[in-house]
């Protein structure tokens, strides 16, 4: 576990310039750059937040930021954690209170966290931290975070469920949700979590003493939508922007739109992905007022100008007047039929080697994309690791064109048959019922293996289902999948030659 510094607390229905200070020390203080100028003005800078907002707000905050921050941690060790911030803030930011207060505070918070019956939330990291002493330590401790949970865990029960909870105890019904809540979508920009999480609450609030409580609950609800699909949707751009950095990211959107219309250029769409990314760069750790959903609004509207004149399914998607439920429909369009298009040209190996390699290698795998639309975003990702690897293989070598040739040959031999698979596992997958894809499966696996035991046949169909249940969405979380990928092509190619393996 890693003691963080204490945060501030709960946005209200309209944020506050109060509000945006507070949020925006969070960052300040998670990074923990603020603490190399001293104790005091960590303690005086959190006292201030602390008096302002009041303790309530406080440790709300407290709650979101570190189920964000150890999304893998329990509900009772987040609220250990929780406790003892607050209380520490309490204490310290007391009149009166003794200025070596706060530090001697976190000092002994540190070697708490550091003890074998720690009950604050456990981090592989933490040994590590706790070889250093003093404010090294805490430093060290308050970087530490879970990486973000593959898929997210919260389901929200029936509204009946809801008010039952919240009626028995609505300290703890808030407490939970937040925890749960946050968890889940650990890597939503906090603004978004904290205008979702509050409104969530303000509804089961309002709706578990209304005389009609599921008219009330229904109205909420379709004024919650937007947001809550924006919270579903950044934690999942936000996901894959953490796992895969600015430049592979966008290859990943200029992958899905080059899938989604297949017949638009490389010069309309590669634009539009790097804005993308632009977005996510700027906003996935911004406290910044409606961030996301500013930016994401004016990316939408460059897209619908951009593509609504070549692709019917952009066009209905960008009738709306409300561009975030635009940008919504734009994810929610399923690929494309694979278009009949001329044989892409290859580039040189000069180009790859050259001052814009880079975008020439994206060039090539975006023609892979568009002539594959079922091809799923993981195998993509693979193949954009590999030509990144191979470009700096060889690129650096003595004969870079031998290099290239090599690598070409091989790519040759190995891609077709794990393209092929791919692209009609995913394609079935989403066309079929799942009974009948996982029949239609049993019998291609059935032919395809015709010497192989039942057992084998079941472990490689479960394997598959596997696969296509999690990786052949859009959606679908990038490092898991990355692992799938793995496992799956060492039954197209060998493992130790492969490689995308």
């Amino acid at each position: 576990m890693g003691f963080p510094v204490p945060l501030p607390g709960r946005r209200r229905r309209e944020a506050s310039p109060n509000m945006r200070a507070a949020v925006a020390l969070l960052l300040l203080l998670a990074t923990a750059h603020a603490a190399h100028r001293g104790r005091a003005y960590v303690r005086e800078k959190v006292c201030h937040e602390y008096r302002m907002l009041g303790k309530e707000n406080f440790r709300t905050l407290t709650i979101i930021t570190n189920s964000q921050k150890y999304s893998n941690g329990t509900f009772e060790e987040i609220s250990h954690l929780v406790r003892a911030i607050v209380s520490l803030a309490e204490t310290c930011c007391a009149d009166g209170a003794h200025p070596s207060c706060y530090d001697a505070g976190s000092s002994a918070l540190s070697v708490k966290s550091c003890s074998a019956d720690s009950p604050f939330p456990a981090h592989p990291g933490t040994a590590e931290c706790c070889t250093h002493e003093g404010l090294e330590r805490k430093l060290c401790l308050a970087a530490l975070r879970h990486p973000p949970q593959p898929l997210p865990r919260y389901l929200q029960p029936s509204d009946q469920e809801l008010c039952q909870a919240f009626r028995k105890d609505p300290q703890e019904f808030a407490d939970r949700y937040l925890y749960e809540y946050a968890s889940s979508y650990s890597q939503a920009p906090l603004p978004v979590l904290l205008g979702s999480t509050r409104t969530f609450l303000s509804m089961v609030s309002t709706c578990c003493i209304s005389p009609a409580p599921t008219a009330c609950f229904l109205k909420e609800k379709l004024q919650r939508k937007t947001l809550s699909l924006l919270t579903l949707t950044s934690n999942r751009a936000c996901s894959r922007f953490s796992a895969y950095g600015k430049d592979k990211v966008t290859f990943s959107y200029l992958a899905s739109l080059a899938q989604k219309v297949p017949t638009a250029s490389f010069e309309d769409l590669f634009p539009l992905a790097e804005g993308a990314a632009e977005v996510l760069s700027q906003c996935c750790d911004s406290v910044a007022e409606d961030c996301m959903q500013k930016k994401l609004s004016e990316h939408t509207a460059k897209a619908c100008a951009t593509l609504s004149a070549q692709d019917g399914g952009f066009a209905s998607c960008c009738k709306g007047k409300n561009l975030m439920e635009n940008y919504f429909c734009i994810l929610a369009l399923p690929p494309a039929p694979a278009p009949r298009l001329p044989e892409a040209p290859e580039p040189t190996n000069k180009e790859l080697c050259g001052k814009d390699g880079g975008v020439q290698a994206t060039r090539s795998l975006f023609e892979l994309a568009r002539r594959h639309p079922s091809l799923p975003e993981a195998i993509l990702a693979k193949l954009y690791d590999a030509s990144e690897k191979i470009r700096g293989e060889c690129c650096s070598a003595k004969d870079p064109s031998a290099c290239l040739d090599s690598k070409r040959q091989r790519m040759g031999a190995e891609l077709p048959p794990i393209l092929e698979m791919a692209s009609q596992l995913c394609e079935q997958y989403t066309k079929l019922y799942f009974l009948d894809f996982k029949k239609r499966l049993r019998e291609s696996l059935t032919q395809a293996f015709p010497e192989a035991s039942t057992e084998l046949l079941e472990q490689l169909l479960e394997q598959r289902v596997s696969f296509a249940s999690t990786c052949c969405s859009s959606d679908a979380p990038p490092l898991l999948c990355a692992s799938k990928v793995s496992s799956e092509l060492g039954e197209v190619c060998k493992q130790d030659s492969c490689l995308l393996g």
